[in-house]
């Protein structure tokens, strides 16, 4: 076994490994950039060594520096992760060329599965089930259309050498594929630097379900197993689980069957994940193969009671499997959900700025290498309070997984685990994956990659929330920060809330710090008495601080129509976030100083929905545009984000040009309303 690794990557992957090498006795290096000199990743390595910019290009994906520091500190391995380098072949190669061993597989079989087009050559010789599509050399547009149009509507573009949904356009007309091809190919070579795409056949209402494999350098091949990854949006997975849920036990067979050997057709050896798409049939196909450690391989460890890195590092140090297939089991069930800082109903743009409060469902950590033991709930996490979103990579903040004796406990354990995130700062996904996890067509197992833009109305549309309860919370802290007393206090506790000869009122103006809704609340006190006036509705009230931090408590109405509710409020400034009854509410308070709501937080606007990098101009000083038409191409973050006309009009000015850096907020153009 190794002394000493390099972690050749960030944040929860980077802090996963080295848990697992502490675990083992197994010295760590961190490498970090700019933006991450007080990351979490590097606090949990036993030495560091800053690499470059913040920009990945100036860091992680600089192969002659990590290289470098694996040197410098005399690091035997390095560990990829992934992303970044993980299944970069000249990376592998350098590190093979510097005497140093790079836990993944061999160079061969990175090159060979990462060209999407060599990958199902080599798949159709060893007979694994292929969708029909071009996966040719010539790239020729033309030639590219003919072919589609053999192939039939809808098709689904993909970058070849690309992942994580990079570079992935779905055409459904013929007219619409020069556009569309176009624009694969520019985010595929701004992703991969390789412009070259495929075609394939898209199929309506297809499955996600992958293998995962494992092989060592002694010819033992073995597959832990399927999970499902159908839940996606923009071809990026939100929710996996293992095992799949629903499939029959010869399908299951078959695609582990498969799955290795596919491994074994490129001579593969460490972890692996073999990707199918599956119809409604049961029939499946082959997608592609990642060399590397998925992001939701915890469910796949919390099945099986294996630590899935523990076996990479032992197969890298030359050893066998630890076991064979027939001693391999899948037991229970467990599910994950990756929390991103991102605006899910602005089509999941991400979302930058600081961690002000956070606050993650009590877990306990995966007993990582011993079978049989495992946490209810599990969270992987490379950020803390206080850390901050930077859009310079991905914007995860958390993977939470979670594990059941059966789906239906998982499922109960995951509703009850993402009411317990508290997150202030940054817009996240957590509302919108307690709607899903909970959506009908999830909880009954109707899986498809389709699903959340099939279910967009009830997933992205107006729900109830505790608004009143809420308020009444927000109230209590405010309340308590200006110096109010509880009932049943002397008044003399609070000679705010205290009068000689009469009652003491206040109004309290809240806002929706979105801009989109008002509530006025009148909170009356005359000597115990207490009174909430809002909607309309005048309402006893009293409130309470609870033991711990941030926590209040209030009752609402009397008798038979009380209402008790308890939950944690996190002032930050004049905006209050409430968290209660499993919901999260902010409302920001209108004091004397109180500015009017930004009026640009509405659809159509002609702002940077996020910082980046504009890489398209489609309009000049004078054009007279319709509403919806395309003014503005962004870049951030590697996805393409098009700015349209918010409305009939004609462009006055145009603020920047390609290749210009823009902020979150900035104004990209001036328009006169038609």
């Amino acid at each position: 076994m190794f002394n000493k690794i390099l972690i050749a990557n960030r944040g929860e992957i980077a802090c996963r490994v080295a848990a697992t090498c502490r675990r083992l006795g197994i010295a760590t290096v961190a490498v970090y950039s700019d933006a991450d000199a007080g990351a979490k990743h590097v606090a949990a390595c036993d030495e560091a060594v800053h690499i470059g910019g913040s920009a990945a290009a100036e860091s992680y994906l600089r192969i002659e520096r990590i290289i470098e520091a694996a040197r410098a500190t005399g690091a035997e391995a390095i560990h990829p992760g992934y992303g970044f380098l993980s299944e970069n072949e000249d990376f592998a190669s350098a590190c093979e060329q510097a005497g140093i061993v790079f836990i993944g597989p061999p160079v061969e079989a990175i090159a060979a599965m990462g060209s999407k087009a060599a990958a199902k050559a080599l798949m159709q010789a060893a007979d694994v089930p292929l969708v029909p599509g071009y996966h040719g050399d010539d790239q020729d547009p033309a030639l590219l259309q003919r072919e589609a149009d053999q192939i039939g509507y809808p098709v689904l573009l993909k970058a070849s050498a690309g992942g994580g949904g990079k570079g992935m356009r779905v055409v459904d007309r013929h007219e619409d594929f020069a556009a569309a091809l176009a624009s694969c190919k520019r985010e595929a070579a701004a992703s991969f630097g390789n412009d070259r795409v495929l075609i394939e056949k898209y199929l309506t209402r297809p499955r996600h379900v992958e293998v995962q494999v494992f092989a060592d350098r002694h010819g033992h091949t073995v597959y832990l197993f399927d999970r499902d990854c159908s839940v996606q949006r923009r071809h990026q997975k939100v929710l996996e689980e293992a095992p799949a849920p629903g499939l029959a036990a010869e399908v299951r067979r078959a695609m582990g069957e498969a799955a290795v050997a596919a491994a074994r057709a490129v001579g593969y050896v460490g972890a692996g994940t073999v990707e199918f798409i599956m119809t409604g049939s049961g029939a499946f196909y082959f997608m592609e193969m990642n060399t590397r450690l998925q992001v939701e391989h915890p469910v796949t460890e919390m099945v099986t009671g294996l630590d899935l890195v523990e076996w990479q590092l032992r197969v890298a140090a030359g050893e066998p499997l630890p076991l064979r297939q027939d001693e391999l089991t899948c037991t229970g069930h467990a599910i994950e959900a990756r929390i991103y800082a991102e605006h899910p109903a602005r089509g999941f743009l991400p979302s930058t700025g600081t961690l002000k409060h956070l606050r993650m469902p009590q877990g306990a950590a995966f007993t990582l290498g011993t079978a049989g033991e495992r946490a209810a709930v599990r969270i992987d996490s490379g950020i803390r309070e206080g850390d901050t979103i930077t859009p310079f990579y991905d914007p995860m903040i958390a993977k939470l997984i979670v594990y059941g004796a059966t789906r239906d406990e998982a499922l109960a354990r995951m509703k009850r685990a993402l009411e317990a995130c508290e997150v202030v700062g940054p817009h996240t996904n957590v509302e919108f994956l307690q709607r899903l996890v909970t959506s009908h067509p999830f909880m009954t197992g109707e899986l498809d990659t389709g699903l959340i833009e099939r279910h967009a109305d009830s997933l992205f549309g107006a729900h109830d929330k505790p608004v009143r309860e809420a308020l009444a919370l927000a109230c209590a802290a405010l309340l308590t920060r200006e110096g109010g007393a509880p009932q049943g206090r002397s008044p003399w506790d609070a000679l705010s809330h205290w009068r000689l000869n009469g009652a003491y009122t206040q109004k309290l103006a809240w806002r929706d710090p979105e801009g989109e809704a008002a509530f006025d609340v009148v909170f009356s006190r005359d000597g115990d008495t207490q009174t909430l006036h809002y909607g309309g509705k005048t309402e006893p009230y009293r409130w309470w601080r609870g033991e711990g931090a941030h926590e209040y408590g209030a009752t609402i109405g009397d008798g038979g129509s009380e209402v008790r509710t308890t939950g944690r409020v996190f002032a930050d400034g004049d905006v209050f976030h409430v968290f209660c009854n499993g919901a999260a509410l902010a409302f920001e308070w209108q004091n004397l100083l109180a500015h009017a709501a930004d009026a640009e937080h509405g659809e159509g606007r002609l702002t940077a929905p996020m910082p980046g990098k504009v890489i398209a101009v489609l309009v000049e000083p004078g054009a007279i545009v319709e509403k919806g038409a395309p003014l503005i191409v962004m870049e951030a973050m590697k996805m393409e984000h098009t700015i349209g006309a918010p409305a009939a009009g004609k462009v006055t000015e145009v603020l920047y040009g390609v290749g210009d850096q823009v902020a979150d907020g900035a104004q990209l153009l001036v328009m006169e309303a038609q």
